[in-house]
Parts: C-alpha cells; structure tokens; sequence
C-alpha cells in the first residue's frame, strides 16, 4: 500500500459527471438542482458523486488542488446529495429499531442455519475468483477503515473518548505501521494478484458498494451524527469476528495466501475483544454522557446492516449465476 492519490474516474451521470469535470477543471460543477433533487439515492450516478465529494476529505484526487475539500459549491451539491441518501436510508428504515437492545439484540446471537451473506457463501462454495472480486470490492472499504471513525473521537468524552481511541490504537497497528489493519489488507490484495493501491477499483465498484462506504463519511462528517457514527462502529465490530471467521476458513480452502489469511486471522481475535469495549465503554459511555442519542445509534446500527445486506443480495446473486458483482472485470492475478 502507498500514500499515493487515486486517479478521477469517469462519470456514471449528470451529477458524478459534473463532480469529475469540476475537479478536473477548477471550476464550479456544472449541473442542475432538478437533476440532483430526482436522482436515484440509490443509483449509480449519486452514489458515484457523493463517493467523490467524500474522497476530497481523505487523500483527494491527482487532479484536484486541495483547497477544493472545502470549495462552496462542492460543498453545495454534496448536502444535496447526502440528503437525498440520509432520507432514503430513514425512509427504507422506517419502523425501524430506536433502543439499542432492539438494534443490536439480533446482532449478538449467530444463527446456527447457514446465512445469506457473501462471507457464508465464500465460506462454503467460494472460488478464487470470487474472493479476488470480493477483495476488490472491499478495498475501498478497508484501505481506510478506520480513518472515518476517528472524526468522533473529539465529540465523545469519558469513557467514549477513551475507549473509541483504545480500540481504534488497535486498528492502526499499535505504533507498528506494518501491522496497521488497512496495510494487512493491502497485503491480503497482493496475495490474490491485485493492484494494492488506494483507490484502484473505484471503476469496478457498482453503487450498492459505494453506499457502505459513503454511510461511513456521511457519519463521520457530521458532528450530527455522531451517535449514528458509534451505531455503525459498534454494529461493525460486533458482526466481525464471525464474518472474519468464515472468511478465514475461504482463504485457507482455496489457497488465498498466508497475508490473506492474516488479515482474517487478525480480526477474529482483536474485533472479539473490541466488540466487548465498543459496547460497554464506547456506546454504554456515550449514552450515559447523552442518553438522547440512543435512536440515533440505533440508526446507524440499523444502516449499516440494511446497507450491509443489500449488497450481500447484489453480490451472491451476480455469483449464483455465475457472473461477475463488479461493474468491470478484474484483469488476471499477476
């Protein structure tokens, strides 16, 4: 993994179309409020926008000056946007949970009956390729895992604050740099024969990736949401040891590689004990300090998962068919 900046991809729309051509430019985004009220928040053409708008928060473009991240009309046209995700995502919830024993009940007990997501199905019948599809995918996910999450750690106090920042010490590889959990991951893609570099299968990415990336920025981003940023960080390390495990038991069968199993090695062991700090000090402190954020933390629970799910549906029935999940298809393994 390097500290390079990802190239601009092309555009899947007017809107992700106009961010592309701005950034590209150095100029306002060309576009229209019409275009941005009705687009699909699910879709390709938002999703790809908002992805990009987010990006110049963490390590931005080749393309693109740094002083765009806070340019007005991005700024502009990305609350547009995220907007019309946020309500999607508590339009789709609806009734959905407000305690977070109601979000989180189901979460803590694994169901003995084989599950519909992608790490049951590369557990039991994955092949190579479809880990390497998967490992793509994920990249954009891990290569920066747990940078967003650290945007809540001045918003916490107490017990939050301390143990968000013990857990998150963790993930950043405990002072040793080749052991920070985005590297791991990095080396996990070298031993499938993929490109490592940051950013590199944006292209590939369809929208319903995209989201579960987005969700994660969306909440960082906004002091807002801080409760919903602790609901989705809670709801991730909870659910990650199992799926690690599963994960893990995929490498070995089809013969990944010892870095790709590492980086699932590692996560049953540290996320089952994060889960048990996340959830005493990090949401228990939280809600202690402002008990009012419970339905918020809920959300972001409740988010994750829905998000979460929608794209083990889009992946396992692309693979029950036999095709790719990707929008493009991953050159050989070198």
């Amino acid at each position: 993994m390097n500290g390079r900046r990802p190239g601009l991809v092309p555009g899947r729309g007017e809107l992700s179309q106009a961010v592309v051509d701005a950034l590209r430019g150095g100029r306002p985004p060309a576009y229209s409020r019409a275009a941005a009220t009705r687009a699909d928040p699910w879709g390709e053409d938002l999703q790809l926008a908002l992805y990009l708008l987010y990006e110049l928060h963490y390590r931005g473009f080749r393309e693109a000056v740094d002083e765009r991240e806070w340019d007005p009309h991005l700024l502009q046209l990305r609350r547009l946007l995220e907007t019309a995700f946020l309500d999607a995502l508590r339009g789709e919830l609806g009734g959905g949970p407000d305690s977070v024993a109601d979000a989180f009940g189901p979460l803590l007990v694994e169901s003995a009956e084989p599950a519909g997501s992608t790490s049951h199905y590369l557990e039991q019948r994955g092949s190579l390729w479809q880990l390497r599809e998967y490992a793509a995918l994920r990249s954009l996910y891990h290569l920066k895992e747990a940078d967003p999450h650290l945007w809540v750690v001045p918003r916490l106090t107490g017990r939050a604050k301390a143990g968000m920042a013990a857990v998150e010490y963790d993930e950043f590889g405990a002072g040793r740099a080749e052991d920070i959990h985005a590297r791991l991951f990095a080396d996990l893609m070298t031993d499938l024969g993929l490109d490592p570099a940051y950013g590199r299968y944006l292209k590939h990415a369809p929208a319903v990736l995209l989201a579960t990336v987005n969700l994660m920025s969306l909440f960082g981003l906004h002091r807002a949401l801080r409760g919903a940023l602790v609901g989705h960080f809670a709801c991730v390390e909870i659910t990650s040891s199992p799926g690690s495990r599963r994960l893990l038991h995929a490498m070995r069968r089809c013969g990944a590689g010892p870095a790709a199993e590492r980086f699932y090695a590692e996560h049953v062991e540290a996320d089952a004990v994060h889960e048990q700090v996340v959830r005493r000090e990090v949401v228990g402190g939280l809600l202690a300090d402002e008990p009012a954020l419970e339905a918020d933390v809920a959300f972001g629970c409740a988010a994750t998962v829905l998000l979460e799910e929608r794209l083990d549906a889009h992946v396992t029935a692309a693979w029950d068919r036999n095709e790719s999940a990707l929008r493009l298809p991953l050159p050989p393994a070198a």
